[in-house]
C-alpha cells in the first residue's frame, strides 16, 4: 500500500488562510457562490486576478463551470473565509494547460 506523501503534486492540497468565527452559511453542491480569487504558477507569476478586475466570479458549485479544483476546494467554505488552494493540472486545466499563460502544471488560487 502506498500512501500519498504531502508533497503529492496530483492531490488537492487546501490551506485555510481565514475563517470567520461563525459559520452559519457554508457552501454546497448547487450553491451559487461569488468569489474574488489570484491565480499564481508556482513561482509566484500571477496569471489571473478577479482583485485586479474589480469583479469576482460567480457561479454554481459542483456543476462544471469552472475547473474541478474550484468545485472540491470551494466546497463547504463559509461567507467570508479565505482559502489557498494548491490545484493539480489534473483538476486545473490538465496537462497541456491553457496556453499562453498557464502551463500544465500545479497552481495556486486564493
Amino acid at each position: 500500500a502506498s500512501a500519498k506523501k504531502s508533497g503529492d503534486v496530483s492531490a488537492l492540497q487546501i490551506g485555510v488562510k481565514y475563517k470567520p468565527e461563525s459559520c452559519s452559511i457554508s457552501a454546497h453542491k448547487g450553491d451559487r457562490v461569488k468569489v474574488h480569487y489570484r491565480g499564481t504558477l508556482t513561482d509566484g507569476t500571477v496569471f489571473d486576478s478577479s482583485f485586479e478586475r474589480g469583479d469576482p466570479i460567480e457561479f454554481e458549485l459542483g456543476t462544471g463551470q469552472v475547473i474541478k479544483g474550484w468545485d472540491q476546494g470551494i466546497l463547504g467554505m463559509c461567507i467570508g473565509e479565505k482559502r489557498k488552494l494548491k490545484i493539480p493540472s489534473k483538476l486545473g486545466y490538465g496537462d497541456q494547460g491553457s496556453p499562453p499563460t498557464i502551463p500544465g502544471i500545479p497552481f495556486y488560487a486564493l
